[in-house]
């Protein structure tokens, strides 16, 4: 598979609370704070009670933050 590949299933790959959890070094309520609070990627209701996340924009989250805060504390 191409990088052109790889970076196309990427960014349109929805992904659930669990896999996000896996990504960033946040609990549950704090991801779901910072959403409220606009400091955090929103999730997408599929109906049903599933809520996912777009993958491309919890890795942007993620590469946007300083160096120094990226070793953020679970809570």
């Amino acid at each position: 598979m191409s990088n052109a590949s790889i970076e196309r299933s990427r960014s349109h790959r929805l992904i659930r609370l669990k896999e996000v959890l896996d990504l960033v070094p946040l609990g549950r309520s704090t991801i779901y704070d910072r959403m409220t609070a606009g400091t955090f990627p929103q999730s997408l209701a599929m109906g049903g009670g599933v809520v996912c996340w777009r993958e491309c924009e919890v890795l942007d989250w993620i590469e946007a933050l300083p160096k120094r805060d990226r070793k953020i504390k679970r809570g």
